[in-house]
């Protein structure tokens, strides 16, 4: 089968309801949109200062950068990796989640050492992957289906695919399981993770069970990423091999119903990268500087308050790293090669832990597990914040204990109450054959009303299987026990039981 029919298939999965992938003829206009972008750093942040020195009310100011713009630090900032030390990115910039450009890694410098260079600079280069026996006859992943499947098209045929299509929004590799086999780790050996990211506490779990966090990229012009928070909350870092990527960057506080821009897509438009920066962006903004024209001081209420974006464009050898909860899209002006990785570290991990509890609640409690052992501190943090926000996890040994003798102690109360009215009705029948008054002689003793505890609170849990003891991993040892569980494991007591209280372990 040839590249034609493969890559056909192809785009028919990851996107069968459309016909004519050229349809907006953007392969012919796309260079000059390239060539109008300022090879500068660009801040947009509106000023309705700068708009009234007009003086007619119009807002020719709309589309210009602002000059004047309340910055206070420099975003993307400028990293060189030759007199750059680990420790002054993690105190400078990444704990002070501020996105920056470092140079000079893959050349051979690294945290203010030389180091050798990447292979990947002899590798990756197009005619080197083409000509490479092993890698051209892989097949990676090039997008998913409708129901999630991964596509897959040997990487010969993707290549050929790059240099001929002409599609509006281009097929792109993607590719995170370059690990599943001896031909694809040849991959791993080509580069070397930064010593700035060498911190990646999601390595205390194994492969199989962390969430995907690193992918090899190749990426045809106009092909890319939608605007997005990187999953988990992690932070990421991306170096580009061979090519050019467009960035754009906004802060955590814009909203995501601003970034995304659903509001100023056309009915006849589509969604995809190309289109987000060629036409959505420019919206975006322009309504952006317009509310700000029209509101001097806006309201705290406003999705354009404090409104900021940041463009710029990557060149090969530079790699960018992205602080958490930050929102940027991806456009490759021309045909790239690169590599991309996500990572928690002890910086931004409060934020990963509060996504991972909740997204990923098996991977939280094995984590956690692996903390204690490893890093205490940071489960002491961990367990703080599920203490302060009463969160439970759900497979802690300890709470799945409780859970099996709450249910078993409901069935007891429903059991008990079975058998009362069996022995009501059965009493009512024998009272009518013997023609008893209805204040006759009453046995006290069978009477189970009067014998009546409230089982859950009689609940002993049994703490085998429990990491670090009788409590679990997520109570602090200052934590009242299982005051925070959830109401359902507190039953209210009956009317001659009003004085509740928690539950304790033995």
């Amino acid at each position: 089968m040839g590249w034609h029919t493969t890559m056909r298939r192809a785009k028919a999965k990851h996107r069968p309801e459309l016909e004519d992938w050229e349809d907006d003829g953007l392969f012919e206009i796309f260079p000059a949109f390239v060539n109008s972008l300022s090879e500068d750093y660009e801040v947009f942040i509106p000023s309705q200062q700068d708009d009234e020195e007009n003086g007619d009310g119009s807002s020719s100011n709309i589309n210009t950068i602002n000059s004047n713009a309340r910055i206070c630090e420099e975003i993307p900032a400028m990293v060189d990796a030759k007199t750059v030390t680990p420790q002054q990115f993690a105190s400078e910039y990444e704990a002070k989640k501020i996105p920056a450009v470092i140079r000079n890694i893959p050349a051979g410098h690294d945290g203010g050492k030389e180091i050798p260079q990447w292979r990947a600079l002899r590798d990756w280069g197009f005619f080197a992957l083409e000509n490479d026996p092993e890698l051209r006859e892989r097949a990676f992943k090039c997008g998913e289906d409708d129901d999630g499947n991964s596509i897959k098209v040997k990487l010969k045929h993707f290549l050929r695919y790059l240099q001929n299509n002409h599609d509006d929004s281009p097929l792109y590799i993607f590719d995170s399981a370059f690990e599943d086999d001896k031909i694809a780790k040849k991959i791993l050996r080509d580069y070397k993770v930064p010593s700035y990211f060498k911190e990646d506490l999601f390595r205390l779990c194994s492969e199989r069970r962390r969430p995907p966090y690193r992918w090899f990229l190749v990426g045809p012009e106009r092909s890319g990423t939608s605007v997005h928070i990187d999953p988990l909350d992690t932070s990421a870092w991306n170096t580009l091999i061979h090519g050019q990527k467009r960035w754009v960057l906004f802060p955590p506080h814009v909203p995501k119903s601003v970034v995304k821009g659903r509001d100023l897509v056309r009915d006849d438009e589509d969604d995809e990268p190309v289109h987000y920066f060629m036409y959505i962006l420019p919206r975006i903004k322009r309504k952006a500087a317009a509310a700000c024209f029209c509101n001097a001081v806006l309201p705290e209420g406003s999705d354009y308050k404090d409104f900021a974006c940041y463009e710029f464009t990557q060149g090969p050898g530079e790699t960018v790293f992205i602080p958490n909860g930050w929102w940027h899209a991806v456009l490759n002006l021309t045909h790239t090669v690169g590599i991309t990785q996500n990572f928690c570290s002890s910086r931004n991990f409060d934020e990963v832990w509060l996504k991972t509890r909740v997204g990923r609640k098996r991977l939280a409690w094995k984590w956690l597990c692996q903390l204690e052992i490893r890093y205490p501190h940071l489960a002491n943090r961990a367990k703080a914040m599920n203490a302060r926000d009463k969160f439970v996890m759900k497979y802690d040994p300890y709470v799945q204990e409780m859970m099996r003798n709450k249910e078993a102690a409901e069935e007891d109360g429903r059991e008990q109450k079975r058998h009362k009215r069996e022995e009501g009705e059965g009493k009512d029948d024998s009272d009518d054959k013997s023609s008893c008054s209805e204040g006759g002689d009453h046995d006290d003793d069978n009477d189970i009303s009067n014998n009546t505890n409230d089982d859950d609170d009689n609940v002993k849990p049994s703490p085998n299987g429990t990491t670090g003891g009788s409590r679990p991993l997520y109570m602090s040892s200052t934590t009242p026990q299982l005051s925070y569980l959830d109401r359902s494991w507190k039953r209210s007591r009956s009317t001659q039981q009003t004085q509740s209280r928690p539950v304790s372990p033995p």
